[in-house]
């Protein structure tokens, strides 16, 4: 097991050198083109699940690969920040530092979200991402939230009430807000989670625009409850999901408008494109 490590922590820093209220939702056709990259006020990449050091998985090689084409959505179109929505690694604490030093290796901002694979305690986690497992922050005047739903051994739990009443209540003044989350709170997946409290603080956010999620590698659409959309963006590596490894883009409009779509970057194809007004 020792030696499996040290392998990994090498293939890892290998990699790293090789990178060096209620809202309305209209789908879009295939034939629908994007807007004119001027049109875009704000353009965020989000991702999850790269379970980095997973056994019999190919993680360095996905992680490099998924780190180039988010690199190419900036140089394409723009990217403001990344996203990286739980289950950076696959258990062993260890390689916490590895997958932050691939993901460092972007050109860009970043933030994650802690998973419930991302098995260390807070304090750790905060001091490697300066971010605790609950925060908000800020951009062009647009509010992001991120909640907790793991423990620090893995097990699923509700995001903090009190933290997130806090966080929301925080960022209410905005004209529009999205949420991260590792699991989803509504029990649609044999993995979700039941956090009806914070459901219904969702229900009642009126500048609440969409949550996103990661941990059901399986899913890459959208589900709708109360008039509110949560997003799944499939996965970057681990060892069952979508046939694609892939991303999500999310953009908000100079006039307000907001677009997602999920990407396939293999294929450079855009798949299950909404419209949030």
């Amino acid at each position: 097991m020792q030696h499996d490590r040290r392998h990994f922590l090498k293939l890892a820093l290998t990699g790293a050198a090789w990178i060096g209220a209620g809202n309305t939702l209209q789908a879009f056709t295939a034939n629908d083109r994007l807007p004119p990259r001027d049109k875009v006020r704000l353009r965020v990449a989000i991702a999850s699940d790269g379970h980095f050091g997973q056994p019999k998985t190919l993680f360095v090689e996905h992680h490099a690969e998924m780190v180039s084409w988010i690199k190419a959505e900036k140089k394409e179109r723009g990217v403001d920040f990344a996203f990286i929505n739980g289950d950076l690694y696959h258990d062993d604490v260890a390689f916490l530092e590895p997958v932050k030093k691939l993901w460092d290796t972007l050109d860009m901002p970043y933030y994650v979200s802690h998973g419930n694979h991302d098995q260390t305690d807070e304090e750790n986690w905060t001091k490697t991402f300066r971010n605790s497992w609950h925060y908000g922050f800020e951009k062009k005047d647009i509010g992001f939230v991120v909640l907790n739903t793991a423990d620090e051994k893995g097990a699923y739990i509700s995001p903090d009430v009190d933290k997130t009443r806090q966080l929301l209540k925080q960022y209410e003044q905005h004209k529009q807000l999205f949420v991260f989350m590792h699991i989803t709170p509504i029990k649609w997946t044999g993995n979700g989670i039941d956090a009806a409290e914070v459901v219904k603080m969702f229900n009642n956010q009126a500048n609440l625009k969409a949550i996103f999620h990661g941990h059901d590698h399986d899913q890459d659409n959208v589900k709708e409850k109360d008039g509110r959309f949560y997003f799944f963006d499939s996965h970057v590596a681990g060892s069952w999901g979508t046939a694609y490894r892939g991303y999500r883009i999310l953009e908000v409009m100079r006039n307000g408008d907001i677009l997602t779509y999920q990407m396939n970057p293999a294929n450079k194809e855009h798949i299950n494109r909404r419209e949030l007004r």
